[in-house]
């Protein structure tokens, strides 16, 4: 369970941690209910809320206790602006750009990256002060990369969440860090280059949706063999991605491509 610093978000309580919560929640129920498209989890243009989630994400004209349905306009779509999510991947007093990278490789891209070398310290929660300001989370994070330990993975995890810096560490949005300018939200996705922002970011998802639709598949046909994924699976996969895409990756698309794949005809019961 997280707990954000009190001093840093005093704004900060159960009933928005419950809202942010039954958000996500609501949000993959109505999914399933609808049948929608499993990359509406990337750039869905609406979400759920209620007063006192809507004030935290700046949203007007929402009153009461009740959540609904609402619109978005601007870079909350999706999963990256659940307050949950932003929330759950970040430390206590600030964001973490390789939480948050490191959610995005393993939930969209199917790619966690291996756990950090055991001698490496993590990052400080405040930054050195330099020349009269605090360094930004990108400069310390420059720093922490200077070990050489870290670099070859931190140069994939990094850019994907600093993509995500607009995001505070509860998850409201903010054009500047402290006193330091504008935020630098430039970062960059394998496979496809540099891009800037959460914008940009899912831009880049949906730019390949057969890679989260297979990351998907993955998940769900775990669920349904109650085993690990092997490589042996790995056509069977490819050929409900494939037959799935004329028909937009709608969740059932994906369950009954599973549920006539070999893997799960074949599954043996214990």
């Amino acid at each position: 369970k997280i707990h954000p610093d009190v001093r840093e978000y005093p704004d900060f309580d159960e009933q928005l941690r419950a809202a942010m919560r039954r958000e996500t929640e609501m949000f993959f129920e109505n999914l399933l209910r609808e049948d929608r498209s499993v990359l509406e989890l990337i750039d869905a243009d609406y979400t759920f809320v209620n007063e006192r989630l809507a004030k935290h994400y700046g949203i007007a004209d929402i009153a009461g206790t009740e959540f609904r349905r609402v619109g978005l306009e601007g870079e909350r779509r999706g999963l990256l602006g659940h307050g949950s999510i932003l929330t759950s991947t970040s430390h206590a007093a600030r964001t973490s750009p390789v939480l948050r990278g490191k959610w995005v490789m393993e939930v969209f891209l199917g790619s966690p990256p291996p756990p950090p070398p055991p001698d490496v310290p993590d990052l400080e929660e405040t930054g050195s002060l330099v020349g009269g300001r605090f360094l930004t989370v990108r400069e310390r994070m420059e720093e922490h990369r200077s070990n050489p330990a870290c670099m070859s993975c931190h140069q994939v995890i990094d850019p994907l969440g600093l993509a995500l810096e607009n995001f505070d560490a509860v998850g409201r949005w903010r054009d500047h860090e402290g006193d330091n300018g504008p935020i630098d939200v430039s970062g960059g996705l394998p496979g496809v280059g540099e891009l800037d922002g959460v914008a940009g970011l899912e831009a880049g998802l949906m730019s390949r949706p057969e890679l989260f639709a297979g990351t998907m598949t993955e998940k769900l046909l775990t669920f349904a063999l109650g085993r690990g994924i092997g490589y042996y699976d790995a056509p069977a996969i490819r050929k409900i991605v494939r037959e799935a895409e004329p028909d937009g990756y709608r969740f059932v698309s994906l369950i009954l491509g599973i549920v006539k794949s070999v893997p799960f005809q074949m599954r043996t019961s214990t």
